[in-house]
């Protein structure tokens, strides 16, 4: 193994490192010998570890490090901090998330600094690339090679504060890894950790005597600051003020969300344009009038004394509580609204009250727990204590959330709801919500109430969360899809904003279910930094940079593509389907040019992907071949162009016009309306008929029989005289009336005539033909049709037999082997028509019988 003197250098920094993080970070340092520019600049692994000692080359890379970071000393001393923190293993949870949040910012720093120099690196390796590779001999032209030494040190000394960057980086980020790993094991821990039992008789006095004492503090309290506030001169001239508040809170509270209600009635029943949008944001304010009068009601409690003016934990829960509350009505309200209106999810009107009064009391059973947890709090209760006079309102908090589940999973729906994506949406959350209430209680019964609050609350916040995503979703449609209420599948925009109103709510899921914003933060950073494919490392920035500038080139494309077919190409005197050809050229070349140049400059190497195309190969060889070749076959349509676009051909007994020439398939539209989708393998190897290839010009020829015994010149002369009189059939060459065969039961004429245009040959002939007919009929001049002649055997078994009459001799058989009744029948294509041989219906003339 073989060092670079710029990364020998960075080794030296390295060494006060410990463990796991300066492995990391000199796993990041240490290269493997590239080849032989490498071996002809380096030397053996002896003067590498004297360019690790060189105080000079060190000290020049630390000091270019220190003038792009001026507070590198702060750094050290507070990365050493970390470290010994990391140590000693009994720091407190706070003191880690400080830790965390100090070197997260750091790590960014360097992040950036990974790059320091990047023109000036750039440059050099251009030059020393210029230079060529290296003889595997060694023997170089001198001064050739000393110029690869000078441009090699130089590239290796303006590297080094970029290594340097990157090492601190790799230091900071294993430092994080680790803090993270603790605070991790510490949740672990807490989540685990099993208390004593609500269950436990034994904890019952002293949560009872725990709740009593924490309201008799808050009433001893709220007494005080009365009396307090009673005694001073103050207290008069602010009694108007108190009372405004309260009368602001009782106003807002209890009537607001009726005024709200009656403005969305009008709202909705008018005709307004956008209306929904209006009716979403009015409904808004029955979340914020409530929240000003709950707001009210506390300043109004303050100004009174029965709540402390600031740093009350207790008015705080109130607040929280009576916001929670608020949310819950409205959020149901949307979801599951009264009335005739079904609501986004499509459940009938007495369910949607089933759901909605559920929905409420969940939000009224969070409120309570959260006040209740305060009480205690502010008693000073103990952890058994608050869990014994919460059990109760978690098992009815899961008994509400039980009937919810079901009510979601098993409730009917309308139309709207019976979609199989909306079945299967309601019965998994239906299932969710019963198996949350089941298993929150148990685990809270049993001592383990970290584990069941971690459950319970975030579960219920994230069937909020997931109803304001259904409700903005909802509100979109209607923007954008007023009338909801058709089949069609509407717009596509609704679709891409409701995924992105997903996306946006996974952070804040991620935040419901215990995470951190520094956890989101780092998430964000290792996206940032990349992922790795292979030996290439993709970053979002180099993500971005390939879709814009492969967007850019595709566009650019369609731009070129689109303007040579309809202002150069039209100019030239090339045909339709050459120019169709250059177009469709013209555009996968571009498309391939777009994303070479896009893969490139996104730093993406292709050479990675060798391995990649070998087994796409052998994959073409068995799988894909009909797609390759159909995809060769479109390449020598649009080269040779046999066919073109608006050509009339014939191709495995399908007639119509080309109208589009895909790499893959030709699609042809017949005479009926249909497309016919071809593979291009089947016009390349096949046999296919042009009729229309080069010109329009295409001979037409009907064959037409008359009747034994008709004037041959005559029927001569007339077919002649039509061909000549009609307007599609050219003159030069004249039109011709050959005398084709003695048919079976006609003479047979075939009329050539040759058309103006070969389209027309459907109308030509129908035309032709009907006044064939006419003059014929007009001439008398028969045209014969097919007569056959059936022979009936024993015709006597063909109708029930007929009892001889009494004393009726015996009939004298004749000198013929068998009795035979014979018929002669006329039949044309739909009539049959039996016979006898003579006009009596007597026995045959020949004498058989």
């Amino acid at each position: 193994m073989t060092l670079r003197p710029g990364l020998a250098i960075a080794l030296a920094v390295l060494m006060a490192g410990q463990g796991a993080t300066a492995q990391v970070a000199l796993d990041g340092l240490v290269t493997p010998p590239a080849d032989a520019d490498t071996a002809a600049d380096q030397g053996s692994a002896e003067a590498a570890a004297e360019e690790v000692a060189d105080p000079q080359a060190l000290d020049a890379a630390q000091q270019a490090l220190a003038d792009a970071v001026p507070d590198l000393e702060d750094w050290n001393s507070r990365v050493a901090a970390a470290e010994a923190l990391l140590n000693t293993g009994t720091a407190s949870t706070l003191a880690l998330t400080r830790t965390r949040e100090t070197l997260f910012g750091w790590r960014e720093r360097f992040q950036a600094l990974g790059s320091l120099n990047a023109g000036r690196i750039a440059t050099l390796q251009s030059q020393i690339n210029a230079l060529g590779t290296p003889p595997e001999s060694g023997e170089e032209q001198p001064a050739i090679a000393e110029r690869r030494l000078v441009l090699n040190r130089q590239l290796d000394d303006i590297s080094a504060p970029a290594v340097l960057a990157r090492e601190a980086y790799a230091r900071a980020n294993g430092l994080i890894s680790e803090v993270d790993s603790q605070l991790g094991a510490r949740e672990t821990a807490r989540l685990t950790a099993r208390g004593a039992s609500p269950l436990n008789p034994a904890n019952w006095p002293d949560a009872l005597q725990s709740a009593q004492a924490a309201l008799n503090t808050v009433i001893a309290s709220a007494k005080a600051r009365i009396a307090t506030r009673f005694s001073t001169e103050a207290f008069l001239p602010g009694v108007p003020l108190t009372l405004m508040y309260l009368a602001v809170a009782i106003v807002l509270l209890a009537r607001s969300r009726a005024w709200v209600s009656v403005l969305q009635g009008r709202v909705e029943r008018s005709h307004a344009r956008g209306r929904a949008v209006w009716s979403f944001l009015l409904s808004l304010w029955q979340i914020v009038l409530p929240t000003l009068g709950l707001a009210a009601l506390i300043l109004g409690l303050r100004q009174l004394g029965v709540l402390a003016r600031s740093g009350d934990t207790l008015s705080q829960a109130i607040f929280g509580a009576g916001f929670i509350v608020i949310v819950a009505r409205w959020l149901n309200g949307q979801l599951f609204p009264q009335g005739d209106h079904g609501g986004p999810l499509g459940y009938p009107a007495d369910v949607r009250g089933k759901i909605r009064s559920s929905g409420v009391a969940l939000g009224i059973g969070l409120a309570a727990i959260v006040i209740v947890a305060a009480l205690m709090s502010n008693a000073g209760a103990s952890d058994a204590s608050t869990g014994v006079m919460t059990l109760p309102l978690q098992i009815l908090l899961a008994a509400v959330l039980f009937r919810l589940g079901y009510l979601l999973r098993h409730a009917p729906m309308d139309r709207l709801g019976k979609s199989a994506s909306n079945g299967r949406i309601r019965v998994s959350v239906g299932l969710i919500c019963i198996i949350v209430a089941i298993v929150s209680p148990v685990l809270a019964a049993a001592g383990f109430a970290a584990a069941s609050a971690s459950l319970f609350a975030p579960s219920v916040m994230t069937l909020a969360i997931f109803g304001v995503i259904i409700v903005l979703q909802k509100l979109v449609y209607d923007i954008y899809a007023p009338s909801s209420e058709t089949e069609d599948a509407g717009p596509l925009m609704p679709v891409v904003i409701g995924f992105a109103l997903f996306m946006l709510a996974v952070p804040v899921l991620a935040l419901v279910w215990g995470a951190s914003v520094t956890d989101l933060a780092e998430v964000v950073a290792q996206f940032r930094a990349g992922f790795e494919i292979g030996e290439t490392t993709i970053s979002p920035g180099d993500f971005m940079t390939f879709v814009l500038i492969f967007g850019g080139g595709y566009l650019l494309t369609q731009f070129v593509k689109r303007q040579l077919k309809t202002s150069v190409l039209p100019r030239t005197k090339m045909d339709l389907g050459g120019q169709n050809a250059v177009a469709a050229g013209v555009g996968y070349i571009g498309i391939f040019l777009a994303a070479l140049i896009a893969i490139t400059t996104a730093g993406i190497d292709l050479s990675s992907l060798a391995i990649v195309a070998g087994a796409l190969s052998v994959g073409i060889g068995f799988g894909l071949q009909t797609i390759v070749q159909n995809f060769v076959s479109g390449i020598i349509l649009l080269i040779e162009r046999p066919i073109g676009e608006g050509d009339m051909i014939e191709v495995n007994g399908n007639v119509g016009f080309v109208r589009n020439i895909s790499v893959r398939s030709t699609r042809i539209e017949t005479f009926d309306r249909t497309d016919v989708i071809i593979p291009n393998a089947d016009l390349v190897s096949g046999q296919v008929t042009n009729w229309t290839r080069g010109n329009l010009v295409g001979r037409l020829i009907l064959p037409i029989g008359v009747a034994y015994g008709s004037d041959v010149e005559k029927v001569r002369a007339i077919l002649l005289e039509i061909a000549e009189e009609h307007p599609m059939v050219i003159a030069d060459p004249a039109p011709q009336a050959l005398f084709a065969a003695f048919g079976t039961s006609s003479l047979d004429f075939e009329l050539r005539m040759i058309l103006r245009d070969v389209n027309w040959k459907v109308v030509t002939t129908d035309e032709i033909l009907r006044q064939i007919n006419a003059r014929f009929v007009a001439e008398g001049i028969e045209v014969p049709f097919a007569q056959t002649d059936i022979w009936l055997r024993n015709p006597e078994k063909l109708h029930p037999a007929t009892p001889k009459p009494p004393n009726t001799p015996a009939e004298v058989p004749t000198d013929g082997p068998s009795t035979r009744r014979e018929a002669r029948s006329m039949m044309d294509a739909s009539d049959l028509h039996d016979t006898d041989s003579d006009a009596d219906g007597d026995a045959d003339p020949d004498g058989d019988t």
